[in-house]
């Protein structure tokens, strides 16, 4: 990569571009709440699933078609229905459009609100920047976001929650690679308890996050 492409993707995925990420656990809290998680080895099982089996790798192909395509609202129409909750469809959709906005704003493309992985591989597609590292990237930006409000929700250091952090990363490499030789009907998931937690968490008593 360019010292420049290095640079706009490290900005698109910090934590200070305005997409509001903070704000929403993708079922997290919920899952503590109910007792889904108690503890650090818990939650890095939890993040392994949620990478490997549910959201990151569809998200991550999703990104990855939405950087292929030529016409991206086929792609971004799917995206829009696969989420499998209220809240986690407000979770993608508005991310998706700040950093849409965003992008907007700054770098002046041609970038319609959509989903935030579709956006983002939109992004990437548009500003020539190479796939790969932008997919891996993204997805080590959305597991740290789940590690942050883990922080917030249950004992957990910052020393632990980065050495969390650390170990899923093989994760991200290979779930981001995978995706870029994947096809839209590679497209699945098998994380029943965190749907099912997104799905309960607009009924919990307190809520410190959106989803």
């Amino acid at each position: 990569m360019r010292d420049a492409e290095l640079l706009t993707l490290a900005q698109w995925l910090s934590p200070a571009y305005p997409v509001g990420a903070f704000a929403y656990s993708h079922g997290l809290e919920r899952s503590v709440g109910r007792g889904d998680i108690r503890d650090a080895d818990a939650l890095a099982r939890w993040l392994s699933d949620v990478l490997t089996q549910g959201a990151g790798r569809s998200d991550a192909i999703l990104l990855c078609a939405a950087y292929a395509a030529d016409d991206v609202a086929p792609v971004a129409e799917l995206a829009a229905v696969l989420a499998p909750s209220v809240e986690r469809r407000m979770e993608t959709m508005q991310q998706g459009a700040a950093f849409a906005a965003t992008s907007r704003a700054i770098w002046h493309i041609d970038l319609p609100d959509m989903a935030y992985s579709v956006a983002v591989g939109r992004a990437a597609r548009l500003m020539d920047l190479p796939v790969q590292p932008t997919v891996q990237l993204w997805l080590q930006a959305f597991v740290s976001n789940l590690v942050q409000a883990a922080q917030r929700l249950m004992p957990l250091g910052q020393t632990e929650a980065q050495r969390i952090l650390a170990g899923l990363a093989p994760h991200c490499i290979r779930v981001g690679s995978d995706a870029t030789r994947a096809s839209l009907d590679d497209i699945g998931s098998a994380t029943f308890a965190v749907d099912t937690a997104s799905m309960q968490h607009k009924h919990s008593y307190s809520r410190i996050f959106r989803s």
